[in-house]
């Protein structure tokens, strides 16, 4: 195999993998990923369906791969995919610029092998979540994973919350972000106080994933800090 063959078979692989991270992708879009002519995609794509890989071609769109088409058969549940997107988040503050890289290779990797509405879900976490510098830090929570599933899937939370002044009340919240500083935090809509409002996870002495949904709130975590700070 010479170097011309290498390199396609691993144009190929990458491309698989973006087909299986993303929804949809464009010619276009390879071909600059790539740094290749949009005729060469075309050629790429062309030898992946000869392969057997179910490539659906959405014409003036792009292209996507058949629901249900995972390679390698790896799957992950959603508390695990979500707890790979808060590692990620916290490496994506490591100062070693190639360790950010092999590790970013590797979690779209992992995210190609997602069911796509896990995915979703996974995407909306990693927009949700900030860190600070400060994460090496302790923080006691055993909550972080419940209130994860509550944000993504737009799950009311109850919880038995405890303030700072000792008292306690009965919330029913909709969870909006997830912010690490001295400890875990979270954004949610707090419909006792009719307001969005901070809540420290270790002051959560219980917490119970209702079944009844909220109205996803349409916002960006970047536009909530600029609307109400």
């Amino acid at each position: 195999m010479n170097d011309n063959d290498t390199k396609r078979l691993s144009r190929l692989t990458a491309i698989l993998t973006q087909l299986q991270t993303k929804r949809l992708l464009t010619a276009t879009k390879l071909a600059d990923k790539f740094s290749v002519s949009i005729r060469t995609i075309y050629r790429d794509i062309r030898a992946l369906e000869q392969a057997g890989v179910p490539i659906i071609t959405d014409e003036g769109k792009g292209y996507s791969l058949m629901e249900g088409y995972r390679v390698p058969p790896v799957m992950f549940t959603e508390a695990q995919a979500n707890a790979l997107i808060t590692a990620e988040q916290l490496v994506l503050k490591n100062k070693d610029a190639s360790f950010v890289k092999d590790y970013t290779g590797a979690i779209e990797k992992i995210k190609s092998v997602l069911k796509y509405n896990i995915q979703d879900k996974a995407n909306l976490l990693a927009e949700r979540t900030r860190f600070d510098q400060n994460n090496y830090l302790e923080r006691n929570s055993s909550n972080l994973s419940d209130l994860q599933f509550s944000l993504t899937n737009f799950r009311i939370a109850k919880i038995e919350y405890t303030n700072e002044q000792n008292k306690t009340t009965i919330r029913h919240i909709e969870p909006f972000a997830l912010l690490s500083t001295e400890n875990w935090l979270l954004v949610a809509y707090c419909r006792l106080r009719k307001e969005f409002r901070f809540f420290r996870l270790d002051r959560i002495n219980k917490l119970e994933i209702l079944t009844d949904k909220f109205e996803p709130h349409q916002m960006t975590l970047q536009e909530y800090f600029e609307r109400y700070h």
